[in-house]
């Protein structure tokens, strides 16, 4: 059996100085779940989202739920 890695990849959009963050979506299919982590600390903690979570802020963001201004 072998297991899948993350393959971590972060937004084109994330020129602005480091505070990015960092995702794997390949492992939705597999898993069900989406990680998440800071771009800048790459041996720190993960967030392991459930897909449907993180669908729904995608969405969320894409919708302008989440516009500040």
């Amino acid at each position: 059996m072998t297991t899948e890695s993350p393959k971590w990849f972060k937004s084109s959009y994330s020129s602005n100085g480091g505070a990015c963050v960092e995702v794997a979506a390949n492992l939705a299919t597999s898993r069900g779940i989406v990680p998440v982590r800071d771009s800048k600390v790459m041996d720190g903690p993960v967030v392991s989202v459930p897909v449907t979570a993180f669908a729904a802020f995608v969405a969320g963001v894409q919708g302008g739920t989440f516009d500040t201004v």
